[in-house]
């Protein structure tokens, strides 16, 4: 079987109970986007899949993948995964949209995540200190935070047990090394309830959109055994380079060129001795807690190092 028929053959499974589609139909569109406009195939995927949720009426989260595995918060580290998570409802917030029924902090021995339950979904509700077994959720990421999403598709049963959960805290100390691609001034898609960084203004869910600025750092930091994965969200790349949001636009728009930005942070900070500590999400550390302490600050060979990673 061809790869194309085989995504044709997912995308059928996907809207086959929604809509009167054949698996000829989605190979078709496939095939012409791939053969006559050399569209590379998982971009024509998400082409032809918007085209389908279009046609039905259905969101995103809608669509189950067709199979869910067993998984526990620590090995969520990537979004638009399936997966069945059994957790206890550690806490719960108020929602800040109509569209969302209830948001809060899921844990299992292996730590913690954020989880959403969308409104529209008509799911049971969760309630806290509650334990369930949580079939069919997707997982999504927003500046290395990784969350679950609950939708039309999620399967939840209360489960007559208890839980113990893990703490996920990390605490790094160590030298600022590299900092990664995709730090400093960042669009991200504008639309309710994704987040995902622009790639040459285009969002991979939604295609070409006006994006909305936002401030990171990717880093590593070296603490003379390992190298870690660390993200410093708006608040804390604010809080470590002393630039603001609106002072990074600015500094974009006088110089025409976004790279400034994060030309300027790599000069403050590469080489710098730091005490990190945060939350655990995958492979990445999230800074909420920074403190900056002394240290050999010979950058030329601290790059070396992290270059040879």
């Amino acid at each position: 079987m061809s790869d194309v028929r085989q995504h044709a053959d997912d995308i059928h499974d996907q809207f086959s109970d929604h809509i009167d589609v054949s698996v000829d139909d989605v190979e078709d569109r496939l095939t012409t986007l791939v053969d006559e406009y050399k569209v590379p195939i998982d971009e024509a995927r998400r082409s032809v899949t918007n085209h389908y949720l279009e046609e039905a009426g259905l969101d995103r989260e809608d669509l189950s993948s067709g199979s869910s595995e067993a998984a526990q918060v620590e090995d969520v580290d990537e979004p638009e995964q399936w997966i069945d998570l059994t957790a206890k409802v550690i806490e719960l917030w108020d929602p800040r949209s109509d569209s969302v029924a209830q948001v809060g902090l899921l844990g299992d021995p292996t730590g913690t995540i954020k989880f959403t339950k969308w409104a529209k979904s008509d799911l049971p509700a969760l309630e806290e200190g509650g334990v369930y077994e949580l079939r069919n959720v997707v997982t999504d990421e927003y500046q290395g935070r990784y969350s679950v999403k609950l939708n039309s598709t999620t399967v939840i049963e209360e489960l007559d047990e208890e839980i113990e959960v893990g703490d996920d805290t990390s605490e790094i100390e160590g030298a600022l090394v590299d900092m990664q691609s995709g730090s400093g001034l960042i669009k991200r898609c504008p639309k309710e309830d994704c987040t995902r960084v622009l790639q040459n203004g285009r969002c991979n869910e939604h295609g070409e959109v006006e994006g909305e600025f936002d401030l990171r750092i990717k880093a590593v930091v070296d603490d003379g055994i390992d190298a870690h994965e660390v993200i410093f969200d708006k608040d804390a790349t604010e809080n470590l380079t002393g630039i603001s949001l609106e002072e990074a636009k600015d500094m974009a728009m006088d110089a025409l060129d976004t790279t400034v930005v994060a030309d300027e942070i790599r000069d403050q900070i590469v080489g710098t001795y730091y005490r990190i500590e945060g939350p655990t999400f995958g492979r990445y550390v999230l800074a909420d807690d920074v403190e900056e302490l002394d240290g050999p600050v010979d950058a030329e060979q601290l790059l070396i190092r992290a270059r040879s990673m």
